[in-house]
């Protein structure tokens, strides 16, 4: 599709689990890098998901860590993908396409591709939305493997996992139920496009967060979180109307013992408007 921002309003019409990841991810790229060569990026995509089917020849459905060790294998070994900690704040680590010419991201892009590997090898893989740092879980069989990305796939037991949130969270922190559970792929793409909004917001650059959370809601048009977010960008930049539009979505989207905020908010926008 030529239009990026039509691929993903296409996208946000799927049903979770038809959603190519990766495919998604590019799209969102392209926004920022319309200049780039994502058919190249693409055609890269395509040759990583055809290795991943040969390294996933004899290697058992729910034997994960073996899964994991193949995967650290081609992604991170041959293929040179780590974590970028010495420019972690670049946003050239949330866009895909630089992703893939660097081989260099972040957690969650990294992941990304991690997702999109294990995916056309077959196996039961998901993301992992993990107190700042993204994982991937793959998840057949015996005993599930968390799997870190941005180090290079390490594999995380009980004990890494309670350190990497002690090093999050402080050291008080301790494992607790929900922390591992999977994400939809939805979820993972939001939290991707989430760096670039807040680092955009973050920098002075209100227009261009209010930007990045439209093409959010292109892939996630149900999700009330992101019209309360983009209302607030919109009104932040003095676009009452737009605001008053985004708010009325979220009403829409919301239980009526939810809707009050949004409601009071929407009346002080039409009182600015006249």
């Amino acid at each position: 599709m030529s239009d990026p921002r039509a691929a993903l309003e296409a996208i946000g019409a799927l049903p979770d689990t038809e959603i190519d990841i990766a495919d998604a991810a590019l799209q969102l790229a392209r926004i920022d890098a319309p200049r780039a060569d994502w058919e190249g990026c693409r055609a890269h995509l395509s040759l990583l998901a055809r290795e991943a089917v040969d390294f996933a020849a004899g290697i058992a459905d729910d034997d994960a860590v073996a899964q994991a060790a193949a995967l650290a294998d081609l992604l991170a070994v041959r293929n040179g993908y780590q974590g970028d900690a010495e420019t972690y704040d670049d946003f050239a680590n949330a866009n895909l396409i630089r992703v893939i010419e660097r081989r260099r991201g972040l957690p969650v892009a990294l992941g990304v591709i991690w997702l999109h590997a294990a995916h056309a090898a077959g196996w039961d893989a998901h993301g992992i939305d993990f107190p700042g740092h993204f994982l991937v879980a793959l998840a057949g069989g015996r005993a599930p493997a968390a799997v870190d990305p941005f180090g290079g796939g390490a594999l995380l037991d009980a004990a890494a996992l309670r350190a990497l949130l002690r090093r999050i969270e402080g050291e008080a922190a301790e494992l607790r139920p929900g922390l591992l559970a999977p994400m939809s792929v939805r979820a993972v793409l939001l939290r991707l496009q989430n760096n670039i909004a807040l680092r955009r917001h973050a920098a002075g650059d209100v227009a261009g967060a209010a930007a990045c959370v439209g093409d959010m809601l292109r892939i996630a048009p149900l999700e009330p979180g992101l019209w309360w977010q983009a209302a607030r960008l919109h009104g932040d930049l003095g676009q009452l109307a737009a605001a008053l539009r985004c708010l009325d979505r979220f009403v829409e989207l919301v239980p009526p013992a939810q809707a009050a905020q949004a409601q009071a908010a929407m009346q002080a926008l039409r009182s600015r408007l006249n």
